[in-house]
């Protein structure tokens, strides 16, 4: 069955602008009938966002979203995951506790390029929640040293050095894949072109993580061209892996050109 949803979305619980409850009442206003919250490396929003969903009639789906060590930008969606379930819950507090270390090292990197801030500012913004990249941006352009959080990434917070400098550990995508397995959930990997890998690097990527569990791959995502969209869906033919979708929603003043999406999903795999 073919519903309509949002499988891709971020609250404040993780770098969001929304809090999960004002996301529900957005997906509501959407049209939403299915509607993922999967915040990064935590389980903090779920079960608000579901209490919220419930009261606007929206069937809402229990995710996260982990980043993976073997590429900058690689990271596995877990849907319909069991917040209680050990591993996931002792998996998202290591990453919260390395994510709180790299706070560090990146207001000490900020200041070695004549950027100073303060990480408690940072914090405030974050309202208690889990610090992220998208935080000092609003931090820095706040304080005028840059024109946007594009461009804090650009120049800081996303290059070839800060990676190397201060990124966070990271557990290996396989650990994630069957990590959320454990908890019950699907995996499915996220906007695959922002791993940045050949056609045929990405394929090997696919199958590797086919073999070890992964059931679906992100093939509807607002930055996919037509051809990696149509390159995305032949992997999921090739592999038996199913279908999924999401805007990746931030809010925008996190990501000002990303709407909540109305994507046509089947999901009886996901909902039976």
């Amino acid at each position: 069955m073919t519903y309509t949803a949002d499988l891709h979305t971020h609250s404040t619980a993780s770098d969001g602008q929304y809090t999960p409850a004002q996301l529900a009442d957005m997906a509501k206003k959407e049209g939403l009938a299915v509607w993922a919250l999967t915040d990064h490396d935590t389980l903090d929003g779920l079960e608000e966002a579901v209490q919220a969903g419930e009261s606007q009639g929206i069937r809402v789906l229990r995710g996260i979203e982990l980043s993976a060590k073997e590429y900058h930008t690689f990271h596995i969606l877990g849907l319909c995951v069991d917040p209680a379930a050990p591993a996931l819950a002792g998996l998202c507090q290591d990453m919260r506790v390395g994510r709180d270390e790299r706070g560090l090292r990146m207001v000490a990197y900020l200041k070695e390029k004549g950027v100073e801030i303060s990480l408690e500012e940072v914090k405030e913004l974050a309202g208690g929640n889990i610090v992220g990249r998208p935080h000092f941006a609003q931090v820095l352009t706040r304080h005028g040293f840059v024109s946007s959080n594009r461009e804090a990434f650009d120049r800081y917070l996303d290059t070839e050095e800060f990676h190397q400098r201060v990124e966070r550990p990271k557990p290996a995508a396989r650990t994630c894949v069957e990590t959320i397995r454990a908890a019950g959930g699907k995996a499915s990997l996220a906007h695959p072109y922002q791993i940045g890998v050949e056609n045929e690097e990405l394929e090997r990527i696919v199958r590797e993580l086919a073999d070890c569990g992964l059931e679906a791959i992100e093939c509807f995502y607002p930055q996919h061209t037509p051809e990696q969209q149509e390159f995305y869906l032949s992997l999921a033919r090739k592999y038996h892996l199913h279908v999924t979708g999401g805007s990746d929603f931030h809010g925008e003043r996190v990501k000002p050109d990303v709407r909540l999406a109305r994507l046509k999903l089947e999901l009886d795999w996901l909902l039976g």
